[in-house]
């Protein structure tokens, strides 16, 4: 991964925790990894962690003053997104094209590999309209890692957790279009 750039999109899940994890080792696997954080996901983790590990600028806001166009900005710098934990309205967000905050701005404007780690309770998981999303992302070339079964954080044991970092980065590595970017 030395060299390359990935963008690590943080939601409001409790997985939230987990995607500092993922940046840590990413870091350390030579990555560049910038951070962007969604509103509720500054309520589980603050931007600091994430800036003490990756050594940048964490965004958080769609309008910054420093950058211009900051969504096409982080968008055109990445080989890859890594939507970490994404939960049910995100994934909402991305299969209908909804852009209402910097993250999901990136996500419309990004043109590389997309990867979605989703984390939620079991209930919503299984979702008729969460499962449409998920189909409909699928179709549109977004990749999926997890989620997983085990304890939730509400309790339930069911499917929902978010995948552990190491599989992320496993899953990272297997990505057609991510491998031939890390081979040139």
């Amino acid at each position: 991964m030395q060299g390359r750039e990935i963008l690590i999109g943080v939601t409001g899940g409790i997985a939230a925790y987990k995607a500092a994890m993922l940046a840590s080792r990413l870091v350390q696997l030579g990555a560049g990894v910038s951070v962007v954080m969604t509103k509720s996901a500054t309520e589980l983790v603050r931007p600091r962690t994430f800036e003490a590990i990756s050594a940048r600028t964490v965004l958080t806001e769609m309008f910054d003053e420093t950058r211009r166009h900051p969504h096409i900005e982080l968008s055109r710098a990445a080989q890859l997104l890594c939507i970490a934990p994404v939960t049910a309205n995100f994934l909402g967000k991305m299969a209908n094209g909804i852009a209402d905050d910097l993250l999901s701005t990136i996500y419309l404007s990004f043109r590389g590999t997309v990867l979605a780690a989703p984390a939620m309770n079991c209930e919503m998981w299984e979702k008729k309209a969460v499962q449409r999303n998920v189909e409909q992302l699928k179709s549109d070339g977004v990749f999926f890692v997890g989620p997983e079964s085990g304890r939730l954080s509400c309790g339930e044991i069911g499917i929902g957790r978010m995948a552990e970092p190491n599989k992320i980065i496993e899953a990272i590595l297997a990505l057609p279009e991510f491998e031939k970017k890390l081979r040139t």
